[in-house]
Order: structure tokens, then C-alpha cells, then sequence
């Protein structure tokens, strides 16, 4: 079968060289030819998923023109293979429903693979919600070309034209003769049956699921609460070695002496060098980490002078030009048509992953080829990365993502997959890296701290004439203007992604990047505003607004609180907050109590209202949305890193203190349907309004305004002491 559709040629900064390839040969490349029917078929452009001109390829290069398979084996049943990975996010279980709805099988006939680069199509990575609104797309066309194959099978098998053909349950049977059948297993019949529609059969209506759509428990959920789940650090291979590594005390530290002597002396301890790198090998963990404890060093530590509290201003002072995200009108005629002006300056600290498995890899190096279990949300961009590292084609390299205990944007960078490489070839025998957690903390992708600046202005009607937003570091994602303003402009000073030297320590993707900043900024001056004009704020809000998705987000949040209209600062400690993530409508409402004493916040309640599109998973959708108001919880009140010239002094849960289940207060969620579209992001909007719903609550509570996040008892009562 020829190749259709691709060149050989590589768009410049996208990855190898691609070279040809037959279907039949890249498929025996991949591992998946073991009998059953393999689909494949131009389902898509990755590019899509991948917002790169990526022009379709797997791995090392390999060019196809499908982005999903699935086998169907003699036995029926169905393997589906995507790229994506699981962490507690609940793709295992909606893929498998999507996949099952639109072939007609039973959703326990389906099971899963993820995240392997030898089995499954190249992919991106997980992140940004893309998961169901993108890759599904691909799932449930690959499984309607897969039904569309098996109906032209049993059509000749069965000798009926394929207009009187149904399927069922795993079965194509005859309309006119309900008896004649055949399961989907007696038409493999364990053989490789190659086929290509080259029209997509129409996708089913959503009013004619069954499964999709409907509640489904998590199926990794009762592996994972007894235990039996396996995790990259559960992994074990015949002669595996542990290792750890010698680290810096600080970011920007150079090494000047080290004496490995005392670890050389010790009983099955490896000494290994690699380029910079110092490590100690021993058959477990705790003689590895003993083996460390003997080496000394000597560092260089720079005197930067920048720490937690003069970061903000290094940031603006060195802000680069900005980029203007949206813009309409003039805020000349907004200024000279407000009859009041409210400035503002917001601020929020470094923030930690802090997720519950520190990052792990397991390496094995043999015979030319390396094959590695990591922790990691990005399994194709490890294997380029572990590729380069040991000169390898990244075909010769296979990356394996088994559960992953959270990410949240901080494993989208895998270096422990690199290390466990370099450390498994030089030794000779397998070996496992698993960073401790100070290691996590030191390593860790930060978001990164920002500041955003407001200034806004007031007609004499009460309604907004001006809306100048200044973002600096933070970034562009939730900082577009969807309210009716007609003199507005968001303006960005520097990208996370592209501040290189800026910050004093890497930063990166932290669940919903940029959203969580922008949306509390905008939602406290709202209010602030709101105030100003002597509005309920949600009237306030709904005053300008004309997007019916998301006047239905806030009413439905609204309905759901029992919200009643009252001035703010009313004395009740109700907050709101609303924004736009991954392409989904949220808005939340919050009942807080501040003691003035302590500058304690009691969040009493939190109702958080969704417009997500067409659901595949209620339930799942759920769970999303209260982990997201859980973890949200964490950035709005406590968590804070700090640091003082390239030291972290926060490096394990003994001072960065995360929610507890003991504080969390009642969570409400509505799930607003709209199966009118299709699916959109789920893993992370409900996370964007936390920040804004407690600091607009504690606003109504006591007129206070805290401009820092996390909002700290002492920045509560320093705020209280501004208010009077």
C-alpha cells in the first residue's frame, strides 16, 4: 500500500527529517501488528492538536496521514491506542467511552493504551485541556471509519448490500433479516485486514448515545485506592540500580570542588560522572542515599539580591515591549468620556506544582536502544530529549508513561528521563532516578510571579468607559476582554515562555497558565468598580455583558447560591468570579468569613457553574471541577515560594502548605448543558476564578482589598489596616 499524502520534506523546527514509509511497515515499526483489524485513515490534521505545522508525524520522523488507531481483535474486543497520558485527569475512561460509543460496542469491551511511544500515534503532550476537545475528535472519527469497515466486511460476508445494515453491541446483523449477524471478532478472525474509507461515515447524533454522555466511575479508580496501580517508581527490572545525584544548594550556584571519596569507599556504591552531572549508584534507595551524604562540595553562590519581595519590581523594570492581546476603541476618548478613574496594581507570587509523586524515570540502555518508564505528561518530547542526550534516532528510544501521580503543567519538562539515560548507559544495568522531594521543589517549573496593572473608568450611567490592562510575565491566556466595553485594551508584557534570565529560576505551564492571575486581577477591580458605581456585583457584571454563555454561567452559579443583589462591600462575604478556559464558560460564587483578629479566611461555600459543551463524562467532569476548586484553594490562600538570591527556602510541605481536606469547604458544581457543540476543556477553567471568587468575597466581608496572592493571614490584616 503507498504512502498517501505526506512529503518527505520537515517544516523548519518541527523535528527530524521525515523519511517514507509504507502503512504496513510503520504499523510492524509501532508494535501493533498482532491479528485484528488496524484503522487507519486521514482523520484529522495533528497540527490541530499540536498548534504546530507538524504535518502528521510519529516519533522519529515517521510520516502517516491518521492520528488515532484502534485494533480490533478476534476476540472482539478493542484496543484503543492514543498518545495522551493519564494523571488523574480521567481520559482512561472517556476515550474509552467515546471509542465504544461510536463503534457500537459495550464501553467494558474497550481497553486502553496511553502514552507510549512505541504503541501509539505521536502526540504533543496533555496539557491545556486539550485532551477530549481535540484528540476525541480523532478517537471517535478513527472508531466511525473502523464501523464502517466492519459493515463493508459483513456486507460480503453476509451478501446484503450495506444500506441494510446495522450494528449492535459488537454485532452487524441484517435489518430485513435479523438473524443474519456477525460479531465484529468473526470478522478478524485474528487476520490483518488492511482497509481505507475515503469518506468518513456521518458522526452519529449525540441524541441517539448511550454511553457517551452518560456518568461513568473513573475505571483506574479502584487500582489506584488499593494500591495496585503502578506509578514509574513501582517499576522494577533485573539489576536496577538507584540513583542520586549531587545538587546544587542554589539556582545559579557553580560547583568548585567536590571529593567523591567517601562514597568510593562504600559497599556497592558506584561512583558515576556524566558531563557536570555526580551521582551514586546502590541497589536501594536508602544506601544511595547514604552513599550522597559522603560526598563534599563547594559552591560559588551568587549575590543576586533579588528574593520574594523585590521581585515585582525587577519584573518591571525588565519587562520587555508589549504585545496587545485584544484592543478596541480608543483609550484616549474612554479617559476623557469616564468621570472617574480607579487604578489599581495586583500581584502574585511564585507557585509550586507540590504534586503528590515526585518525578521518576527508569532507564534501561542496551544494545543500542534505550527503553524508559517516566512520570512524565510529554512522552514524544522525552524521547527527542533522551534521544539527543545518548546520540540515539529517536526510533531506537521508547518512552513509556505509566500513571502519573499529578502534573499540572510541572512534568511537562521530564529531566529525570534524561538523567535515569545517561546514568543507565554509563553503568551498564538499569537505574532508576526518583527525585526527593526537596529535589521536586528545587526543580520544579514555577508559575511564574506577575503583575498586572488596571486602570478603568466610569460613565456617569455607571457603566465601564475605559479598560487599560497591563499584564507583566504572567502571559496572555485569560486576559482577552469579553465584557461590552467600548474603549478596552490588554496589553502583554512578557510571555513565561519567552523570559529567559528574567526570572530567578525556571518557570513553566501551572494548571490553566496565566488564566489564574489575569481572571483574579480582573474580577477584585470589578468589583472594586462595581463599588465605585453602587451595583450589585453580579448586576454589575451582567450590565455589560451580551455573550450568552456566559450571562447562562453566571445565572445558573447564581441560582445554585441563592445569590441575592446587594452593594459591595455588603458585610456577607460573598464573592464571584467569572472567565474562559480551554474554550469553556465557568463561573463561581463563594460565602467566606474573615476573622479581623487573625486575618484568617473561612471559605464556608463554593457553588461553581460550567458550560462545557457536550460532556462526555458527567461524572468526570464533576470530579474535574472540585479538584480544580480544591487545588484552587492553595494559590488564592497559602501557597508561596519563597526564596532569597537563587535559594528556595520552601522545599517540602513543612512550609508550603497545600489545602487540607479539613479546610475545605461545601463545593457545589452545575454542569450547564449545551450539547449543541462539542466537548470542550474540563481540567482546568474551574481552577481560573479561584483567586477572584476569595478575593472579591473578602472584599464583600470587609471592604479590604488584598492585591497579593496567596491572600496570607498578614497580607489580610495589613489590607484590613489600609481600609480602616
Amino acid at each position: 500500500m503507498t504512502q498517501k499524502g505526506n512529503s518527505a520534506k520537515n517544516p523548519a523546527g518541527t523535528g527530524p527529517p521525515q523519511a517514507s514509509i509504507t502503512r504496513r511497515a510503520f504499523l510492524k515499526r509501532m508494535g501493533l501488528l498482532g491479528g485484528g483489524i488496524i484503522v487507519y485513515g486521514a482523520l484529522g490534521d495533528v497540527a490541530a492538536l499540536a498548534r504546530a505545522p507538524r504535518e502528521g508525524y510519529i516519533g522519529a520522523g515517521v510520516p502517516i496521514d491518521f492520528n488515532a488507531f484502534l485494533r480490533i481483535g478476534a476476540d472482539s474486543r478493542v484496543t484503543c491506542f492514543v498518545g495522551k497520558i493519564e494523571m488523574g485527569q480521567g481520559p482512561i475512561t472517556s476515550f474509552a467511552q467515546m471509542a465504544a460509543e461510536a463503534l457500537d460496542v459495550s464501553y467494558e469491551s474497550v481497553d486502553m493504551v496511553m502514552g507510549d511511544t512505541g504503541r501509539c500515534p505521536w502526540d504533543a503532550g496533555t496539557w491545556g485541556s486539550l485532551s477530549t476537545r481535540f484528540y476525541g475528535i480523532f478517537v471517535k472519527e478513527a472508531a466511525a471509519e473502523a464501523k464502517g469497515v466492519l459493515k463493508a466486511l459483513a456486507a460480503e460476508r453476509l451478501l446484503c448490500p450495506m444500506s441494510r445494515l446495522s450494528t449492535k453491541n459488537g454485532i452487524v446483523f441484517d435489518r430485513d433479516r435479523p438473524m443474519s449477524r456477525v460479531s465484529y471478532g468473526e470478522l478478524t478472525r485474528g487476520n490483518i485486514i488492511e482497509r481505507h474509507l475515503e469518506t468518513l461515515p456521518p458522526p452519529k447524533p449525540t441524541s441517539e448515545y448511550t454511553i457517551s454522555g452518560k456518568p461513568y466511575l473513573r475505571r483506574d479508580a479502584m487500582d489506584k485506592v488499593t494500591g495496585r496501580a503502578k506509578f514509574t517508581a513501582d517499576m522494577r527490572l533485573p539489576g536496577m540500580r538507584y540513583a542520586r545525584i549531587l545538587r546544587p544548594p542554589a539556582h545559579g550556584a557553580r560547583r568548585i570542588r567536590v571529593d567523591t571519596s567517601g562514597a568510593e569507599q562504600m559497599k556497592d556504591v558506584q561512583v558515576l560522572r556524566e558531563g557536570d552531572m555526580v551521582a551514586v549508584l546502590h541497589p536501594d534507595p536508602d544506601g544511595a542515599a547514604a552513599a550522597l551524604e559522603r560526598i563534599s562540595a563547594d559552591y560559588d553562590v551568587p549575590d543576586t539580591g533579588i528574593n520574594d519581595e523585590t521581585i515585582f519590581q525587577h519584573l518591571l523594570e525588565h519587562a520587555p515591549a508589549p504585545a496587545v492581546a485584544s484592543e478596541a476603541g480608543s483609550l484616549d476618548s474612554g479617559e476623557s468620556s469616564s468621570q472617574s478613574i480607579i487604578e489599581e496594581t495586583y500581584l502574585n507570587s511564585y507557585v509550586a506544582h507540590a504534586p503528590m509523586e515526585p518525578h521518576a524515570a527508569l532507564a534501561a540502555v542496551e544494545d543500542g536502544k534505550a527503553k524508559i518508564w517516566a512520570s512524565t505528561q510529554t512522552p514524544f518530547g522525552v524521547q527527542q530529549q533522551v534521544a539527543q542526550a545518548l546520540g540515539l534516532p529517536a526510533e531506537k528510544v521508547r518512552i513509556i508513561a505509566p500513571f502519573v501521580g499529578g502534573g499540572f503543567g510541572g512534568k511537562s519538562a521530564s529531566a529525570q528521563a534524561v538523567e535515569a539515560a545517561l546514568l543507565a548507559r554509563r553503568a551498564g544495568s538499569p537505574v532508576m532516578v526518583v527525585w526527593t522531594r526537596e529535589e521536586e521543589f528545587f526543580f520544579d517549573t514555577f508559575r511564574p510571579a506577575a503583575v498586572v496593572k488596571i486602570r478603568s473608568g466610569l460613565n456617569g450611567a455607571g457603566r465601564i468607559s475605559l479598560w487599560d490592562y497591563q499584564v507583566y510575565f504572567a502571559g496572555k491566556r485569560g486576559c482577552e476582554n469579553f465584557y461590552d466595553i467600548p474603549h478596552h485594551r490588554e496589553a502583554v508584557y512578557g510571555e513565561w515562555r519567552i523570559a529567559p534570565g528574567i526570572h530567578p529560576f525556571a518557570v513553566g505551564p501551572w494548571r490553566a497558565p496565566a488564566a489564574n492571575t489575569n481572571v483574579f486581577a480582573r474580577d477584585l477591580h470589578m468589583n472594586i468598580m462595581a463599588a465605585k458605581a453602587g451595583i450589585d456585583p453580579l448586576a454589575f457584571r451582567l450590565h455589560h455583558l451580551s455573550d450568552d454563555r456566559m450571562r447562562g454561567v453566571l445565572e445558573a452559579a447564581a441560582r445554585q447560591f441563592g445569590w441575592t443583589p446587594a452593594k459591595t462591600p455588603s458585610g456577607r462575604g460573598y464573592g464571584i468570579s467569572c472567565g474562559i478556559d480551554a474554550e469553556t464558560y465557568v463561573a463561581a460564587m463563594a460565602e467566606v468569613a474573615v476573622d479581623r483578629k487573625s486575618g484568617g479566611i473561612e471559605v464556608k461555600r463554593v457553588v461553581c457553574a460550567q458550560d462545557m459543551g457536550e460532556v462526555v463524562n458527567p461524572q468526570g467532569a464533576t470530579l474535574q471541577m472540585e479538584g480544580c476548586i480544591t487545588m484552587g484553594l492553595g494559590y488564592a490562600l497559602s501557597e508561596e515560594v519563597h526564596f532569597r538570591n537563587g535559594r528556595l527556602l520552601d522545599v517540602n510541605f513543612d512550609t508550603y502548605a497545600i489545602p487540607r481536606f479539613s479546610s475545605l469547604p461545601a463545593i457545589e458544581t452545575v454542569i450547564v448543558p449545551n450539547p449543541s457543540i462539542g466537548p470542550k476543556g474540563g481540567g482546568e477553567p474551574a481552577i481560573v476564578c479561584m483567586g477572584g471568587v476569595l478575593a472579591t468575597a473578602v472584599y464583600d466581608a470587609t471592604g479590604a482589598v488584598v492585591r497579593q496572592l496567596p491572600m496570607t493571614p498578614e497580607r489580610v490584616k495589613e489590607a484590613l489596616k489600609q481600609a480602616g
